[in-house]
This record gives C-alpha cells, sequence and structure tokens, in this order.
C-alpha cells in the first residue's frame, strides 16, 4: 500500500519539476462545513492532490487555482463560499478559501536570434533568476560552452517555439532578420499574454512595424505593450554589451513591479450564486 503523502512533499515535487501550483487553503469555516480551517489541496495545470472535501465547493476551488496559473498571476487570492446559496451543498455553512499561487521562482525567458547583442544579453539573463531558451536557425552563432542553464533551440521555424512558452513569459525579439521580426512579433501580440516583449530596433522600424501590424488587426493597447526601442533609456551606447545592460536592466525593473504588485494586500471575494 502507498504511504499518504503530506503536502510539504507534494509541494516539493511540483518544485522539483519546475511546474506551478497552487495551494488551497481552509483559511476559516463557519456552521457545517466540508473540512476544518488549515486543510489544503494543491492544484496543478493537470493535476490536484488531497482534498478539500468534494463536491461543488472543490470543483469551483480547482477552476479557479487553473484560472490563476493560465493567468500567470502572482497575487494570492482569498475567496469566501456561502455552500448552501452560491454552491447548492447540503451543508449550509460558509468556507473561506486561500489560494496561493507558487509559480517557478525563474522569470520564462525566449530570445530570438543569436547576433553580437543577443550573445552579450544572454549570459547576463541566466545570471539573473531566469529560465532562458534562446532561438536562432543558426547552430553556429551561438557560443560554445552555454551560459549555465541556457536551452539552446536551434530551428527553421522560430514563430512555433512562441506557442510552447508558458503565460506571462518575457519575448525578446533580435534576429538578423527584419520579415522574421515582424512575424514573431504579429504572434506574440497574438497570443496576447506576454508579460514583457522587447523588439530591438529604432523608432523608424517600429514605426513601420505599428503600421503594418495595425493592418493585421492589432489595436493601439496591444501595440503599447512592445517596448521598440527597448532598453532602459538611461543607459546609452551602441556596442552590444551597453545594449545588453540596458535590456538586462529593463527585464529586472520589469519583474521587480510585477513582484510588488504580488504584495498587495489580499482582498476578500464573495461568491455569488450561479
Amino acid at each position: 500500500m502507498t504511504p499518504k503523502r503530506g503536502w510539504l512533499a507534494l509541494l516539493a515535487d511540483f518544485e522539483a519539476r519546475g511546474e506551478p501550483c497552487v495551494l488551497v487553503t481552509v483559511a476559516d469555516e463557519q456552521g457545517s462545513t466540508p473540512r476544518d480551517a488549515g486543510t489544503k489541496m494543491l492544484v496543478g495545470r493537470t493535476e490536484q492532490h488531497l482534498t478539500i472535501g468534494g463536491g461543488h465547493l472543490e470543483y469551483r476551488a480547482v477552476e479557479i487555482a487553473r484560472e490563476l496559473l493560465a493567468a500567470g498571476s502572482r497575487q494570492p487570492r482569498l475567496e469566501r463560499f456561502s455552500l448552501a446559496a452560491s454552491l447548492g451543498q447540503c451543508c449550509g455553512g460558509v468556507t473561506t478559501l486561500l489560494f496561493e499561487p507558487l509559480l517557478a521562482q525563474d522569470v520564462p525567458v525566449i530570445v530570438f536570434g543569436a547576433g553580437h547583442v543577443a550573445r552579450a544579453l544572454v549570459p547576463l539573463l541566466a545570471g539573473l533568476p531566469c529560465a532562458v531558451r534562446w532561438v536562432d536557425s543558426r547552430p553556429q552563432e551561438f557560443p560554445d560552452p552555454l551560459p549555465a542553464g541556457v536551452e539552446k533551440i536551434v530551428t527553421d521555424e522560430p514563430v512555433d517555439e512562441i506557442a510552447r512558452m508558458p503565460a506571462g513569459a518575457y519575448y525578446i525579439v533580435m534576429t538578423h532578420n527584419h520579415p522574421l521580426d515582424l512575424e514573431l512579433t504579429d504572434a506574440i501580440l497574438a497570443r496576447g499574454d506576454h508579460g514583457y516583449f522587447g523588439l530591438i530596433g529604432s523608432k523608424t522600424k517600429w514605426a513601420k512595424f505599428r503600421h503594418r501590424l495595425t493592418a493585421r488587426g492589432h489595436g493601439a493597447e496591444r501595440l503599447a505593450t512592445v517596448r521598440c526601442p527597448l532598453g532602459l533609456p538611461e543607459v546609452q551606447g551602441k556596442l552590444p554589451l551597453e545594449i545588453a545592460i540596458a535590456v538586462a536592466g529593463e527585464v529586472i525593473a520589469h519583474y521587480g513591479r510585477q513582484a510588488q504588485q504580488a504584495d498587495t494586500p489580499l482582498r476578500l471575494v464573495t461568491a455569488t450564486p450561479s
């Protein structure tokens, strides 16, 4: 008989695989409820461990947890459920659940292009809390050895890699091919869930791209999420390393702001009858 495993051991499994999950905890219970305060459940994208009592409450909790994972949210959520009124369960108490997204510690970053600037940038990103995927069609452009922890992807279809990235991923486009840059930008914007998107180039390049992307149906609000020229404007210089430092600084500033937003106070949400 397989021994029952606690939530800490199960959480360690998620962390070892680099898989995000949501820890769901019964934070408070009033009246007749399926489980006592402190009961926990772990929800991944495709798996679920432990239970908070089953029924409609658990179904809705799993649904909320996977919504948080799909959105790449890092902010905890507190929600109160009136079991009879909102979920139709026979126990008529009130349960408050705490949802804590536990995402991979490293920010997923994909860099398209292995030119001079990318070769200066990727080692900087590899030294940060970033999980870096590096994409180019030219194997000879990658350094040997690669920076530790960087995944090299040699492909003639770089646009296909966009679909393989998680929600909230960071995209940096700096290939040697302007038409490819445009196709990558189109696909990233069409997906619409990037955490950061930087495109190398001048204001003139971006003006041309913006006109073409508008014709493809991308609105002004979506286009405004693109950083082009990319990098901290305070960091001047045209050397590859100078540009790379400016881009790495912007990435650091961006994930730093996201972490601050995740530290905002919890807001209690009361479920309403469906």
